[in-house]
């Protein structure tokens, strides 16, 4: 203490053993808390990377629709209308490493204008393996092909033009089945546009084209 009553400041103040001790266990707990939160931030980011690898590769990929073939034969006869007939064929795509596909019955229905005029079945309930393709076949005719000789006049003149266009939808309910687990239900909808030429027969520029596929 100089003269004055005030403290000199080149006196150091001596602490204590207990608050060294203090500030020991103090440092070493932020240091274990830091050592704690990077273990734990670590281990997340593992889990995320590990969870995302996982994620890619079990991703379920959408079943692939391809139409190749679609003709309306007796569109190039005078007399077509009271032998009408449409016949297609189009693959149905399991394109994924680990997923299989179960469907329900498969059904075909064709549209013209957005107007329906033909429905069939097409396959019963199967399994699809994953890396698989399943061909589909379908004809309409007599009672499943609903064409009156209005509708038939509509073809004729779009065939003068020199293409007649339909719309052909293949439908189902699907699962996904991964491993032990399978999905719940979904309605699967191809929308197959095809452009047919005055033979009737289905244009190269929609042969072999993939459909595309929603769900609802």
């Amino acid at each position: 203490m100089n003269p004055s009553g005030q403290e000199d400041p080149f006196i150091k103040h001596r602490h204590t053993a207990r608050y060294y001790a203090q500030r020991v266990r103090e440092s070493l707990t932020t240091r274990v808390s830091k050592l704690i939160c990077a273990i734990f931030l670590i281990i997340l980011l593992v889990s995320g990377i590990v969870a995302f690898i996982v994620w890619l590769s079990l991703r379920p990929h959408r079943p692939r629709i391809h139409i190749h073939d679609f003709s309306v034969p007796a569109l190039s006869q005078a007399n077509g209308f009271e032998n009408a007939k449409i016949t297609f064929n189009v693959t149905a795509r399991n394109s994924n490493q680990h997923i299989g596909f179960y469907y329900d019955h498969v059904e075909g229905s064709v549209y013209y204008k957005d107007q329906r005029i033909g429905y069939t079945p097409l396959l019963d309930k199967f399994y699809q393996e994953p890396k698989n393709t399943t061909i589909v076949y379908g004809v309409l005719s007599g009672a499943t092909l609903t064409v009156n000789s209005q509708r038939w006049m509509e073809f004729l003149n779009d065939r003068s033009q020199g293409m007649v266009i339909f719309r052909l939808d293949v439908t189902s309910n699907i699962r996904f089945k991964v491993s032990t687990w399978d999905s719940k239900r979904h309605r699967m909808h191809a929308n197959c546009d095809v452009g047919v030429g005055p033979d009737g027969s289905i244009l190269a520029s929609y042969g072999n084209k993939r459909c595309p596929v929603y769900f609802t």
